[in-house]
């Protein structure tokens, strides 16, 4: 049976998204703001929470319909074959949102849905009331401009939870986030990576997931897996497949370092929690007395540096920003991939304007991601 998933994105990041769900092999339907639709079997569902990297949450579309008063929403949500997916005793909550509707209040909007899904389900099983005693069916009303889509959450927590960060630091990078600036600086395992910024090591973790061709889902459970419409020898082939897949073959470089001897402890301890920490080399170093190795003329530095928002923050990135100048100047081959919140113009990151800018969201905070390329080589530099 084909389903009708949704794989929903932080802003800015939907096109990377679409990317790994073709990877992944299945059709794309529409992109949009936040979203990426796609048609899906119930393998899908398994796969993408498993594999996708830079998606927050695979959602399953129930139905869209247009509703602008509650009698509308009522029978809408009410002709949904619910029983095809919620057994009964199965336990369902209802979440939602609402723009630029007539139906402006998520509270009543939800417990209309709730109702009418549970006169559905009575009629369905012959039963007085639900029970609700068994798995969890997380469905989510969204309305845009009166118009309703139901989903059904089958991630359960948000996909950046990959069950590694066993310690923290303050104001870490998302996962999902630390994975999309990977992907978007096109790094590949050949490539030498630095993240002199490391903080709780997220960046250079999500990177060796990558190198290594491992799932990030791999070590967590999901919503879906309690639903019995999907097997539980479906999770556990796929589950073997993907680690089947892991490329332990030849040498990651990649290296993390920060100031704060704390950041690195963290950093080792969640590498390790993850299985990667043989392929990264963390150290506690001042980026002013960072070096790169002499033999690599085409590294790339991806880092996200304080943000200048708290008191002496500021004063940090101008040492950090200065630091880089430097490090580009001496080392031109190299790119250098950074994400800051601060209000800067971008010529002091690396005395240069970037190659290219896009606006991101860490958290609920406006971020831009800059790309400062590096200097290709011309064959005869190469040989020279």
């Amino acid at each position: 049976m084909q389903y009708e998933l949704i794989a929903t994105a932080t802003f800015g990041l939907e096109a990377v998204v679409k990317r790994e769900v073709e990877k992944l092999g299945y059709e794309v339907l529409a992109v949009e703001d936040g979203k990426v639709t796609y048609a899906g079997d119930k393998r899908a569902i398994v796969r993408s929470n498993l594999w996708l990297r830079t998606a927050d949450r695979v959602l399953l579309k129930m139905a869209e319909f247009p509703a602008a008063t509650f009698d509308e929403l009522f029978e809408g949500t009410k002709a949904v074959a619910w029983e095809k997916l919620i057994p009964a005793d199965g336990k369902f909550v209802v979440t939602g949102t609402s723009v630029k509707s007539k139906l402006h209040s998520v509270p009543a909007c939800q417990k209309i849905v709730k109702k009418a899904m549970a006169t559905r389900l009575c009629e369905a099983y012959g039963l007085s009331v639900m029970p609700e005693m068994g798995a969890d069916y997380t469905v989510k009303i969204t309305l845009l401009k009166d118009r309703v889509t139901l989903t059904v959450d089958t991630s359960g927590e948000g996909l950046h939870k990959r069950g590694y960060r066993v310690q923290n630091v303050p104001a870490p990078i998302k996962e999902t986030l630390a994975a999309a600036l990977v992907e978007l600086s096109f790094w590949n395992r050949d490539r030498m990576l630095v993240d002199p910024c490391c903080g709780s090591g997220t960046i250079a973790i999500e990177a060796a997931l990558l190198g290594r061709n491992i799932a990030p889902g791999l070590a967590r459970s999901f919503a879906a897996e309690a639903w019995d419409t999907i097997p539980e020898a479906l999770w556990k082939e796929e589950r073997e497949a993907a680690f089947a897949a892991i490329d332990q073959a030849g040498e990651l470089r990649i290296l993390a370092s920060d100031i704060d001897t704390k950041a690195v402890e963290a950093a080792r301890a969640n590498a390790e929690e993850a299985g990667v920490d043989a392929d990264i080399v963390f150290t506690r170093r001042n980026i002013r007395d960072l070096t790169v190795p002499a033999d690599v003329e085409n590294g790339i530095f991806i880092t996200n540096p304080p943000y200048g928002v708290r008191i002496g923050e500021q004063k940090e990135l101008t040492v950090i920003y200065r630091a880089f100048t430097d490090l580009l100047k001496q080392n031109p081959g190299w790119s250098l991939f950074l994400i800051t919140g601060d209000k800067v113009r971008e010529e002091r990151i690396c005395g240069r304007r970037a190659d290219r800018r896009r606006k991101l969201y860490n958290g609920r905070l406006e971020t831009c991601f800059y790309q400062f390329h590096g200097k290709k080589q011309s064959s005869r530099d190469r040989t020279e």
